[in-house]
């Protein structure tokens, strides 16, 4: 069950309640005042590594092409010679 946290818009109480999915929200805050929010926070996600997946994907994109450039000058050197 996941835990939130409310916060009293009239006393700035803040408390947590663990409740299910489905459940109400919380309407009264351990003081007795009835205007009672639920407080969001921003999600937990850390990036870590060299970089994002479309960084990653040019890099070796761009290091693709710059073989094949060089093989097929090395191929015309090859013929000519």
């Amino acid at each position: 069950m996941p835990i939130y946290e409310y916060e009293c818009r009239v006393c700035g109480t803040r408390f947590e309640r663990q409740q299910h999915f489905d459940d109400p929200p919380v309407a009264v805050c351990p003081e007795g005042h009835e205007d009672v929010r639920r407080v969001f926070f921003p999600a937990g996600i850390v990036f870590k590594g060299s970089g994002w997946y479309i960084t990653d994907s040019r890099n070796s994109n761009n290091k693709g092409k710059r073989e094949a450039k060089g093989a097929s000058s090395d191929s015309e050197k090859s013929t000519d010679g």
